[in-house]
């Protein structure tokens, strides 16, 4: 498993760690004998039951079957592959194309009802037009995906919008300014995607909130991240997606949000600067 810095992927590795701990000492057993039963070295056992080295589906198999517990083997394997969730590289996550982790996403959304979002780079996704959508998707197709399934991928985020318009789910949005200008589309797709922007602002149940560069600024621009009602984070990386439930961890992300919304402009003001920006592409 790759490991993060993340202090939820920490906390939970931790956890499962001490169970594993737990369940040797419960069956009376120490770590040499219990090293000895598998057929491992001690340390291997040392780094398992101490969070150092993550266990495979296999080392848990002969853990339980050693200490007589088995019954808890198929528990124990569903925490490690939660911890394993937690943090996905993204050349494992597109490894079957773009498509794919489009669609994943989608039960997250369905079962979400507020969403938050900041972005410091691109239009977050939910709120995209389809060409602006192919180009971004285009472009990170030839960074890291072999994979040509960027038409798929697109249909697959259009369709994900649809939780936009349905139930009664709230959505708040912050983009800096910057990204009202950047020039990830040509031209007229980025102007097409303003017009869009200006169209959603007036949504009943989105707030669109655009950070001025205009003025001093008391927080940093961070990673883009999303906060889906208030049991998970997700953070985009450069290496990976990484995903926070951690209430601790998620209400630092909500507290920075509503930091970043203070700063930011809506109704009126951002729709000026979302013209502003239309304009000067001429």
């Amino acid at each position: 498993m790759a490991t993060s810095g993340s202090s939820s992927v920490q906390a939970a590795r931790k956890v499962l760690a001490d169970r594993l701990r737990e369940i040797y000492t419960d069956a009376g057993l120490d770590g040499k004998t219990l090293a000895r039963a598998c057929g491992w070295h001690p340390s291997k056992v040392s780094r398992i039951s101490t969070a150092k080295t993550s266990p495979s589906a296999d080392d848990i198999r002969a853990w339980c079957q050693a200490c007589g517990a088995e019954d808890q083997t198929e528990d124990l394997i569903a925490s490690l592959r939660a911890v394993e969730g937690m943090w996905v590289e993204w050349r494992r996550a597109e490894r079957a194309g773009l498509r794919r982790s489009q669609e994943e996403r989608l039960p997250l959304y369905e079962r979400t009802r507020r969403f938050r979002s900041y972005s410091s780079w691109a239009i977050p996704g939910l709120i995209q037009t389809q060409g602006y959508t192919e180009d971004i998707l285009r472009t990170i197709q030839r960074q890291r995906v072999s994979m040509d399934d960027v038409a798929d991928a697109v249909a697959a985020r259009m369709e994900r919008q649809r939780v936009l318009y349905e139930g009664e789910r709230r959505f708040a949005f912050l983009i800096e300014e910057p990204v009202l200008r950047n020039t990830l589309s040509a031209a007229e797709t980025q102007c097409a995607q303003l017009e869009h922007l200006l169209m959603v602002s007036r949504l009943p149940n989105v707030s669109l909130g655009v950070i001025p560069v205009s003025q001093r600024r008391p927080r940093l621009p961070v990673e883009n991240f999303w906060i889906y009602d208030a049991a998970q984070v997700n953070v985009e990386l450069v290496s990976g997606y990484l995903t926070i439930t951690q209430p601790s961890e998620v209400a630092a992300y909500a507290d920075t949000f509503a930091g970043m919304a203070d700063m930011a402009v809506y109704g009126p003001k951002a729709r000026t600067l979302i013209l502003t920006a239309r304009d000067s592409l001429g």
